[in-house]
């Protein structure tokens, strides 16, 4: 382990171990990730004694300043790229009602009995007389090269305690790509209902970090199975199951909303793309339909679904500024460009999208093609290509109409001077002619154009031109 402690500070905080005669260790994830081969800034540090001026201590031999957070009992400090938390080992009770511990002190043990999982329980002592040692009570070596989410203690118990653990149990297996020991499951499942007693900020915390995760699947699968997903987001649980009529069914919609979510996965890392995939069908259940002779049909879900989500992101605590109207947009346009790409493309067609997309065309294009997931390589492959053949499109008629981004080139202070009107009908009318005219390709993109179109559109409905316009 000594290779691992090369960084200044663990000089210093030896030293300062050693003077003060106290025992201190590196625990938690800093430990983890060297198992994990992960570079960490973050170290925990736990201090058989006083951890605050503990941390003054250091701070001081460090020449830098540190922040007391008392009411927690906690000190941090910034030197150079790493960041260290000090505390002093802790032993927790919990009451039934809240997942906030009664706090004592206590020894090393009793502050890995409190680590969520075994894999967060390793500790490296720091001072002196055991620099450099690994203390493992609970095999978490074994269980990270087994893969194997765990728990310290009985797992009913742990979950009971802090229900929070259940989502953090979910959201490590999820990053990790590990798989949850049975008893864990199966605690979960029975404690599932404790999930109430926490935040709504804390459990969208934890499962904005599975849905950032590599392959965010593995994570909601683990929700769904022990119950968690039906507490905290029911109706994305809706969009589970196949119903069958006259021998016709429809894919099932939650297992096709994972698989759409996890493709999108391999080309972007924002939390926010991830989410209209997340919620780009969540409409379907509430718009399912049985059409004799055809079969299922889920009309208006992309209508539907966009107005879906300013509730649902209210409901757990999402942002409700550009993020949301991000996310609303791309599940109202997303079957649009999947339409372009089963038809002959006008470039008409184009143009709306462009207009309705703006700044997003690319983030909804990459939704689109993460939204193919059938198993039919020739299906695969015809609508890759169709794709291709729309974005194409899109750029040529981009470069040509500039319509994305698009402002009108007459404005209706413009309308307003040129007929020497005020502001009412006649102007919202022929604004919107404008944009028809050019959306449609009547006329070119210009002012010029604009200007003479606007002119002929007026004395149509009766107005005078009285002013010239540039």
């Amino acid at each position: 382990m000594k290779q691992h402690l090369q960084h200044p500070v663990f000089k210093v905080i030896a030293q300062t171990a050693d003077e003060l005669n106290v025992q201190a260790y590196a625990i938690g994830g800093f430990v983890r990730d060297i198992f994990l081969q992960r570079p960490s800034k973050d170290i925990d540090i736990v201090v058989l004694g006083n951890g605050i001026a503990f941390a003054e201590k250091v701070a001081e031999q460090l020449k830098v300043k540190v922040a007391v957070f008392k009411n927690f009992g906690t000190a941090m400090l910034k030197y150079k790229d790493m960041e260290v938390e000090f505390v002093g080992a802790r032993k927790e009770s919990y009451r039934s009602d809240s997942r906030k511990p009664i706090v004592e002190n206590g020894t090393l043990e009793d502050d890995q009995k409190r680590r969520d999982f075994t894999i967060n329980a390793l500790a490296i002592a720091l001072h002196a007389s055991r620099f450099g040692e690994l203390i493992d009570p609970f095999g978490g070596v074994t269980h990270l090269e087994e893969k194997l989410i765990k728990t310290p203690l009985d797992p009913a118990e742990t979950f009971s305690d802090d229900p929070l653990r259940m989502m953090r149990a979910v959201r490590f297996a999820s990053q990790l790509k590990f798989r949850i020991s049975y008893d864990a499951i199966e605690a979960i499942k029975n404690n599932k209902e404790r999930i109430r007693i926490v935040s709504q900020e804390r459990i969208t915390d934890e499962l904005n970090k599975i849905i950032l995760s590599p392959k965010p699947s593995i994570g909601f699968n683990y929700l769904f199975d022990t119950g968690l997903l039906h507490l905290i987001f029911p109706q994305m649980t809706d969009l589970y199951g196949v119903d069958i009529i006259d021998g016709k069914g429809h894919k099932d919609n939650f297992y096709h909303t994972l698989q759409v979510l996890d493709n999108i996965c391999t080309t972007t890392t924002d939390l926010w793309l991830r989410w209209a995939a997340i919620l780009h069908d969540i409409a379907k259940p509430a718009t399912k339909r049985f059409e004799a002779g055809h079969g299922w049909t889920f009309h208006g879900h992309e209508d539907r679904g966009a107005r879906m989500v300013p509730k649902i992101f209210a409901q757990l605590k999402l942002p409700l500024n550009e993020h949301m109207k991000f996310v609303q947009k791309l599940v109202q346009l997303h079957l649009r460009p999947i339409v372009l790409a089963q038809d002959i493309i006008t470039d008409s067609a184009v143009r709306r999208l462009l207009f309705e997309a703006g700044e997003d065309t690319e983030a909804l294009m990459l939704l689109c093609k993460a939204d193919i997931t059938t198993k039919n390589e020739y299906k695969i492959k015809r609508y890759r290509n169709n794709f291709e053949l729309v974005i194409q499109k899109l750029k040529d008629v981009e470069e040509r109409d500039r319509v994305r981004n698009w402002q009108p080139p007459v404005s209706g202070t413009d309308i307003m001077e040129l007929f020497g009107i005020t502001a009412g009908r006649e102007v919202g009318i022929i604004k919107n002619q404008i944009r028809e005219a050019i959306l449609e390709g009547d006329i070119p993109n210009t002012r010029e154009a604009a200007l003479a179109f606007t002119i002929a559109r007026g004395q149509e409905i009766g107005l005078k031109v009285v002013a010239k316009t540039n």
